[in-house]
């Protein structure tokens, strides 16, 4: 996965989540993606999604998480 391609799912997870549930569905980004985001700039996803930079360690907390959830269908 390219820097875009996941900016553009971040960005489509965010705007799409209920107010309420805009940072969980950032963690849920992040553990649906662990894989293909790891070694990549986090912060810079997030910026280039619309949102901002802070949502980079959101991110890192949804990566973290996947080495102990799994996700419902």
């Amino acid at each position: 996965m390219k820097i875009e391609d996941a900016a553009k799912i971040l960005a489509q997870m965010y705007s799409t989540a209920p107010d309420k549930e805009k940072a969980v569905h950032v963690h849920l980004f992040g553990i649906r993606y662990a894989d293909e985001l790891d070694g990549m700039p986090l912060q810079e996803i997030a910026v280039r999604a619309g949102i901002s930079k802070n949502y980079g360690t959101e991110i890192r907390k949804g990566i973290n998480l996947a080495r102990y959830v799994a996700l419902k269908s």
